[in-house]
């Protein structure tokens, strides 16, 4: 570790000017905040915080579409634990399971699948949430469903990818970066190839970083020494993990499921060709098709929740005047701050560490 933030400090000195480094995984940024990362980094280098947290940037109205499933006495929501307690406009999926709808927690969709085999007479509905990581495992468990003949299984998706993010915060020009920290988890998926044209076309160098402190060290080294010397590559650091070719299997069942479509994003608006969509060949299984969802709620009322603003990077949740008052993890009003990879919960937690 020490060889790399001296290394760091040489060329943070060798570069005299701020340097912001973006990290768009959650992961990334716990990591730099359980280690104490960003106080060793010299004045000059700045980590950023992105939209790299699933669950933070599902906008209200995905959520409001999930409500109005729950609230239907033939349905099961089954989702991931972190987005029980994420706001909708007007409610979220903790309030209605407090009021009787059947809300249940599942570590995989292979889990909402099994409860469809179980209860054939209600319609099992798992919420897609998620990355290029975990949206491999939903596209396999909608292929065993197609094999099993589990018709009552199905998925409301909201699956994301992350490299047509990247590519929107550039071009909205609102902040400045001068490198991206790749995820690992996603890149173990798509491999290091589809970061290229945000080198190519924006100038902005690429490392793939994996998740110890000391991954993280190397990585903004990679990132500084492109920067110093006017490069802008895709790099990989977490070789051990990632290749440049990525999982094909897991790329192929993602292709046969899903297709890129234009997708909304909390904080970065539409996205063209930023989420999957689910094939016509399994709509059968698209919650969205099958139920029509339509959320009832009337339109969101303007807060002072900076939680767009975070997950762009142009604030810090410290900026935002709700921030250990209002919102605080047991009574959380933005999104960042419900889940475990949320940027504000991770300040509540380690403050400026």
């Amino acid at each position: 570790m020490n060889h790399h933030l001296e290394s760091i400090k040489r060329l943070a000195k060798q570069i005299g000017r701020s340097i912001r480094l973006m990290e768009v995984c959650g992961t990334h940024t716990m990591t730099a905040f359980r280690s104490g990362l960003r106080s060793l980094l010299p004045p000059n280098v700045a980590l950023l915080s992105g939209p790299g947290c699933p669950v933070c940037v599902t906008p209200d109205d995905f959520v409001d579409r999930a409500i109005a499933i729950a609230r239907r006495p033939d349905a099961i929501i089954t989702t991931f634990g972190d987005l029980l307690r994420v706001p909708g406009t007007e409610s979220s999926l903790e309030r209605e399971r407090a009021r009787g709808a059947d809300v249940r927690v599942v570590y995989s969709a292979l889990d909402a699948l099994a409860l469809a085999k179980k209860q054939p007479d209600r319609k099992i509905v798992f919420m897609g949430v998620g990355f290029e990581t975990t949206a491999p495992t939903v596209a396999w468990a909608m292929r065993q469903a197609i094999r099993d003949g589990s018709c009552n299984f199905l998925v409301l998706s909201a699956h994301r990818t992350m490299p047509p993010a990247m590519a929107a915060l550039l071009r909205g020009g609102e902040v400045a970066i001068d490198g991206f920290l790749c995820p690992g988890h996603v890149s173990a998926i798509i491999g290091t190839r589809p970061y290229a044209f945000i080198c190519r076309e924006y100038a902005i160098p690429c490392v793939v970083a994996g998740f110890e402190a000391d991954d993280m060290l190397a990585a903004i080294e990679m990132l500084l020494k492109q920067v110093a010397e006017g490069r802008a590559q895709v790099e990989n650091q977490y070789v051990r993990g990632v290749s440049a070719d990525g999982n094909l299997e897991a790329q192929a069942i993602m292709a046969e499921v899903f297709a890129p479509c234009d997708a909304e994003w909390r904080g970065l608006g539409m996205i063209p060709l930023s989420g999957l969509g689910i094939r016509e060949a399994y709509r059968a299984y698209d919650a969205q098709a099958v139920l029509a969802p339509q959320s009832s709620a009337k339109p969101a009322k303007r807060t002072e929740c900076l939680c767009g603003d975070v997950l762009r990077g142009a604030k810090l949740p410290t900026a935002c005047k709700l921030f250990r008052t209002a919102c605080t993890p047991e009574t959380p009003v933005g999104a960042c701050m419900v889940s475990s990879e949320g940027a504000c919960a991770a300040y509540y937690r380690y403050g400026k560490a």
